[in-house]
């Protein structure tokens, strides 16, 4: 059963504020935390096994005074099989699936058509704040394989779908060679740069993609393109370019120099599938900003308390959007600051973070076992619902 028109209709007003990064911390709280309980109180009617965990949570969701005591999930428990889902297998239209390298258990998580439909209108409300409403070519760095939409999509390619909705027209630059190692076709693009040279100019791709399968094809050629309007938008793969010492700082200026503008114009953000819709750009102050329909808490990994500003800990992403699995409030293993509760120098109000690393002992990719006695008590929860 699809999520009920009332919660759907508040899901909605949320995600459809004009300003996404104008909400007041303390306006924000009280919407998010009423909002959340009433997802909890859905998803705990849909699914005996998450019901099961949240009626063991050591605080009683329904008299909480703030979202750090709302029962959250550790990330490790979307990859289970069959993942959790809080619909029907007929009303499945999409599984996301996680980057995961050989052997490791990639997460999934799946979609109704009502989430697919706010994973898309989030990121699309996230990324016109950054670099403005205007529909541009796009030039995805991936093979086109990544673009087709299909029943189950990687993170590679829902992160390029979701930025298509500023494309007006697409192209991709990379094709598998024999071993399915992907190749940039040189020729296509000089012909996407001379035919938008001067034009504003939307590029995506994975982090190490980038690095590894553009800028030092194009720098052992010795191609500079010129293409100083560019606007170049990335995600995940740090941890490989990081065995290369390529850092944040390195890799911006490799990548401005590649397309001939300026470091500025190129932007990290942080997102995973478990958090569908939400991504976190780096503002102009190498900060990450969080939407009025999220939130971002950064928890002791002792203690799993909050800390205040200028301390790190554990990621904890809450997000409004999805109602086909639950993965409202999820713990991650990647350790941030807490750089600003509330009004970054870039204007936008609220949290304001900066990644550090991946916890001790995570995997290189994402979602492994955080050792809680909270993950332990999931486990207890679904053996036995």
């Amino acid at each position: 059963m699809n999520s009920t028109p009332e919660l759907d209709e508040r899901i909605s007003a949320l995600l459809a504020g004009s300003a996404p990064f104008n909400l007041a911390p303390a306006e924000r709280h009280e919407r998010l935390l009423a909002l959340f309980k009433d997802e909890i109180t859905y998803a705990c009617q849909r699914s005996p096994q998450y019901r099961n965990y949240v009626e063991q949570w050591p605080v009683d969701y329904r008299s909480a005074a703030r979202l750090a005591d709302l029962p959250y999930l550790p990330v490790g428990v979307f990859k289970m099989n069959p993942p959790l889902k809080l619909i029907e297998q007929n009303e499945v239209t999409h599984t996301l699936v996680s980057s995961a390298t050989t052997g490791q258990v990639p997460s999934r998580v799946v979609l109704d058509s009502a989430t697919a439909k706010r994973m898309s209108r989030g990121v699309t409300t996230i990324v016109r704040d950054f670099i403005g409403p205007t529909r541009r070519p796009y030039l995805v760095i991936d093979v086109s394989a990544n673009l087709a939409g299909g029943g189950e999509l990687g993170a590679r390619g829902a992160a390029i779908q979701g930025l298509r909705s500023f494309a007006t027209e697409t192209v991709c630059c990379l094709e598998n060679d024999s071993s399915a190692e992907p190749n940039l076709n040189l020729n296509v693009v000089r012909e996407f740069a001379a035919k938008w040279k001067d034009a504003e100019v939307l590029v995506y791709g994975f982090t190490y993609v980038i690095w590894n399968h553009f800028v030092k094809p194009l720098q052992s050629q010795g191609v500079k393109l010129e293409m100083p309007n560019v606007r170049v938008l990335h995600s995940g793969g740090w941890k490989r370019l990081e065995r290369q010492a390529v850092s944040k700082d390195v890799f911006n200026r490799g990548v401005a120099s590649a397309f001939g503008t300026s470091p500025e114009r190129v932007t990290d953000f942080y997102g995973m599938i478990e958090n569908v819709g939400v991504i976190y750009p780096d503002c102009e102050f190498g900060n990450k900003h969080v939407p009025a329909f999220a939130e971002v808490l950064v928890r002791d990994p002792l203690t799993l308390e909050p800390v205040s500003t200028g301390g790190q800990g554990l990621v904890q992403v809450c997000s409004i959007l999805p109602t086909s699995f639950p993965g409202f409030l999820a713990l991650t293993e990647d350790i941030a600051e807490v750089i600003h509760a509330d009004e970054c120098p870039c204007g936008r109000r609220g949290t304001s973070f900066r990644f550090v690393r991946r916890a001790p002992k995570a995997e290189t990719r994402g979602c492994g076992n955080v050792e809680t006695v909270r993950e332990r008590l999931l486990e207890e929860a679904v053996i036995h619902a």
